[in-house]
């Protein structure tokens, strides 16, 4: 049986070294990376990746990633066979979401991108690994690979996207929930809401585990999703 092509979509300022580990486990099979480092909507997003992807293919998403699925699933739900969603949720952002986003751009527009990614570390990672060099270290690198113009442009998609929550419950393809039980960015709240409104939606919370389950759990992450891709 041909195993089913990936998709791969990451989250803001971070790149396909998110992926690492499952790329290498992935080794024999059609497996692409989301380019999201040109456009600034959600909408140019989606279908950037659309025009990039197999006629059918399993869509493995993460934070921002997530967002992008969610259009890509109005746009063209037939093509995605399976769906995961890593570390991500369905609504727009609220005020508070929306003033700490601008002083990310203020930091950038004032010259002080790298400051940018060390104010987010905390919410990136727990307490216990906030001091793992390997850790801090790629999330350093993927951040300065992104760059500042990437990352205004992924900002600005970011805050005008739209609440995906009325549209849950019109994805017909089976959907894997994971996210780490010690995630800064999303809330158990957040997670709940999405498996109540897709239908048969399973969710995985994975212990000790901040918002990158891919590298900070990468073999029982990487389990979970071949697992889950290789149902249909």
């Amino acid at each position: 049986m041909t195993s089913l092509p990936i998709v791969l979509a990451s989250g803001q300022l971070l790149t396909q070294e998110t992926w690492t580990p499952q790329i290498a486990a992935w080794a024999k099979r059609d497996v692409r990376h989301a380019d999201h480092r040109h456009d600034d909507t959600i909408a140019g997003m989606a279908q950037r990746l659309l025009d990039a992807a197999p006629a059918r293919f399993a869509l493995v998403a993460h934070a921002l990633g997530g967002f992008v699925a969610f259009e890509v699933m109005r746009r063209a739900p037939e093509r995605v066979a399976r769906l995961a969603l890593i570390a991500t949720l369905a609504s727009a952002d609220g005020p508070a979401q929306t003033a700490r986003r601008q002083g990310y751009i203020d930091l950038v527009e004032s010259g002080r991108f790298d400051q940018v990614i060390e104010e987010r570390i905390p919410m990136l990672f727990p307490p216990e690994k906030r001091d793992d060099a390997e850790l801090l270290g790629l999330a350093r690198r993927m951040a300065a690979d992104t760059g500042a113009e990437t990352f205004l442009r992924q900002q600005r998609a970011i805050m005008a996207r739209i609440d995906s929550r009325p549209t849950l419950g019109a994805i017909a393809a089976p959907v894997l929930l994971i996210r780490g039980a010690v995630d800064g960015i999303t809330t158990v709240e957040q997670q709940q809401e999405m498996l109540d409104a897709i239908p048969g939606a399973r969710l995985e919370t994975l212990a000790g585990v901040g918002h990158l389950p891919t590298v900070e759990a990468a073999k029982q992450t990487t389990a979970l999703l071949t697992d889950w891709i290789d149902r249909g």
